[in-house]
């Protein structure tokens, strides 16, 4: 394998966690469109919208064909009845970069969805935050050369992980 690429394994991914969780997400990212649109000046952290979608379409035309494989692993294990399926991905070492800024970005969007009075999507709920971390956390450790953590695993490290923000 080329230095430059890295293989990522995601071990035993809670599909119905890792829907909701999606489902969370593009509603988070259609409303950040709107006020992207028409920001709330007044405000504070008004610009994370805008920052955090600007994130997202660096991140899609950088590696936007990189989930489409995980995607299609998800979709057929759900489509077999599976709770949890397994998923390797090969990435560039760039990923990890984007992963630790994605997940920041994403902490701030919550924190805005927390203050923000013009919202009604509300922050990400912390089975699906803590999800994210994992998912984002492993891209980081692996391509850093640590062997993969499961979701089971880091489910039962991290018990806080699930307590309301």
């Amino acid at each position: 394998m080329n230095d430059d690429f890295h293989e990522v394994r995601l071990i035993g991914v809670p599909l119905a966690l890792i829907a909701r969780s999606g489902e969370h997400h593009e509603e988070l990212m259609r409303e950040f469109q709107l006020l992207a649109i028409d920001p709330p000046t007044s405000t504070p952290g008004h610009e994370v919208p805008q920052r955090l979608l600007d994130l997202i379409a660096t991140m899609t035309t950088q590696y936007g064909g990189i989930s489409d494989a995980a995607t299609a692993e998800r979709e057929a294990a759900s489509a077999r009845g599976e709770e949890s399926t397994d998923i390797t991905i090969t990435v560039p070492a760039s990923v990890a970069e984007a992963c630790i800024r994605l997940d920041r970005m994403l902490d701030e969007a919550d924190e805005f969805c927390r203050q923000g009075e013009r919202l009604l999507t509300m922050a990400t709920p912390p089975d699906a935050a803590a999800l994210r971390h994992w998912y984002l956390g492993e891209f980081v450790a692996q391509i850093g050369g640590a062997p993969p953590t499961s979701w089971p695993a880091y489910v039962e490290a991290h018990p806080d992980a699930f307590a309301p923000a």
